[in-house]
């Protein structure tokens, strides 16, 4: 079975740096916010301590989804940033 992670990579090609460089900069920038970041962690944990509920494994399960999708998406942007014919400089 194909996850939809791999399909999402196939979709948008991370080896092919075809984004501009303005767009490349702010997918760069993007990230989860501090509270997020907390509720994954909280959430992970359980995980690893056999103790999250059915409603927290989906949740966890977003979360995994999202950052999946920023790597896949900030892997395409750091072949821009990578391009020297590109004259590219990260905010």
């Amino acid at each position: 079975m194909t996850s939809d992670s791999t399909i999402l990579e196939r979709a948008l090609n991370p080896d092919r740096a075809d984004l501009s460089p303005e767009l490349a900069r702010h997918v760069l920038a993007l990230d989860f916010p501090p509270a997020d970041h907390a509720r994954y962690e909280e959430l992970s944990t359980k995980a690893s301590n056999g103790i999250l509920t059915d409603d927290e494994r989906a949740e966890l399960e977003e979360y995994l989804d999202v950052s999946d999708f920023l790597t896949i998406i900030k892997a395409k942007a750091s072949l821009r940033r990578e391009d020297p014919a590109d004259n590219f400089t990260p905010n």
